[in-house]
């Protein structure tokens, strides 16, 4: 079957797993007291304060078509009661990481989704867009990259809050790239989803890296568990991926709660500055309070992707020791990327220039150059040689099958 499988060697221990999850809730925790009013209950295991809003909708939701998982059952009791087991070895022990996002199975098909819990009063726009996007005219469009709304649901006796359903969706860097064709496939789908974006006269505002998403289902050699992907969804154990080569993921931009759509006659739209995830754009700095072009700012975004995930060297300093993350090799990148993070934002390219760029770098780039395995900075010798060797066998068997470099998406 030629699967990259989920090696036990170098794996971090579960107490420093369960230390760096702890970590991350109480960062996010802050963050979601204004929408659910109070913190979560610390005891391991329990449902957090945002949780037991999504049990109070369980009955509901099942009605609609969506069951969540059997931790919120309404008479759900915890897997390792009673045992010597510890809440995070059991599959229902897992807290909620998002408040405002959950994942459910729909009931007629049995596909697993996200459900988006939203209030109105906050995003008004997110629905509207995403519909938007959802429309006869866009739906089918090739170069349409935004998330799916597979439903919209209004919550009863709750008018301000609305349940946007969605595929269940990993982040796009979450699965290691294996070639640079992979990538260039990954950048090209994004380049063109903020072009047609761009083209439809809606700025997202904050197309920032964890608001890129992929479908990683067939990536994976059976259904994964959704609050940690790396184990199968009944906690059994890890869940085996393949490459992007042989499964070409689609990549989606997500989250319109700060999109905006304009008419087709603004040809200079402005707009207040408004922080999302990425807090470094240029123009921002020292002009809060004027308006701006925000489709400049969505390029600015989106080439600050690129270039933290694949030019930055971001050095990690751990006590005595530091740590290299980045990649190797990608310099035929940096031209366009800078244009596309300058400081004057009148001085970046549209997006259908990027993508004219890109097409013209794809073009120039050689097959061995693509069929090539990408390397972190931080690869020690072992690691580097079981890889290598890894990648030759699976490269090999692609190019006896003839599969492309480029393993492109099939629409």
């Amino acid at each position: 079957m030629n699967e990259i499988t989920t090696s036990s060697k170098g794996k971090r221990t579960a107490k420093t797993k369960a230390e760096e999850a702890a970590a991350l809730e109480r960062r996010r925790a802050q963050k979601e007291i204004a929408v659910f009013g109070e913190e979560r209950e610390p005891r391991p295991g329990a449902l957090s304060v945002r949780e037991t809003w999504w049990r109070r909708q369980y009955d509901w939701l099942k009605v609609q078509g969506y069951l969540l998982r059997p931790r919120y059952a309404p008479d759900w009791v915890p897997s390792w009661e009673g045992s010597k087991r510890h809440a995070l070895d059991c599959e229902d022990g897992r807290v909620l990481r998002f408040g405002q996002v959950m994942d459910a199975t729909r009931v007629p098909d049995g596909s697993y989704v996200s459900l988006k819990m939203v209030k109105k009063s906050r995003h008004p726009h997110e629905v509207e867009i995403g519909q938007y996007f959802m429309s006869e005219e866009l739906s089918s469009n090739p170069k349409n990259y935004c998330v799916p709304f597979l439903d919209v649901l209004s919550v009863p006796d709750e008018s301000d809050i609305q349940i946007i359903v969605m595929p269940l969706l990993l982040p796009f860097t979450k699965i290691r790239f294996d070639t640079f064709g992979e990538v260039v496939e990954c950048l090209r789908q994004l380049f063109e989803g903020l072009w047609f974006m761009h083209n439809n006269h809606i700025a997202h505002r904050d197309c920032m890296w964890m608001n890129i998403m992929m479908d990683a289902k067939d990536l994976h050699t059976e259904p994964y568990h959704p609050v940690i992907p790396y184990m199968k969804r009944d906690f059994s154990g890890h869940v085996g991926y393949y490459t992007r080569t042989q499964h070409p993921p689609k990549y989606y931009f997500i989250d319109f709660g700060l999109s905006r759509r304009y008419d087709a006659s603004e040809e200079n739209p402005l707009e207040y500055p408004i922080f999302g995830g990425d807090k470094s754009v240029p123009e921002f700095r020292n002009n809060v309070d004027v308006p701006m072009n925000p489709f400049p700012t969505d390029v600015y975004y989106l080439g600050n992707v690129v270039r933290e995930q694949f030019l930055n060297v971001i050095t990690l300093r751990l006590l005595l020791m530091t740590v290299i993350k980045t990649k190797k090799g990608f310099e035929f990148l940096k031209p366009l990327v800078d244009d596309m993070v300058n400081d004057d934002p009148h001085e970046r390219p549209t997006m259908e220039v990027v993508v004219e760029r890109f097409e013209s770098i794809r073009q120039q780039l050689s097959t061995w150059k693509l069929r090539s395995r990408i390397i972190s900075r931080d690869e020690g010798p072992l690691e580097n040689l079981y890889r290598g060797v890894t990648h030759w066998s699976r490269r090999i068997g692609f190019i006896v099958k003839r599969a492309p470099a480029v393993p492109r998406l099939r629409e």
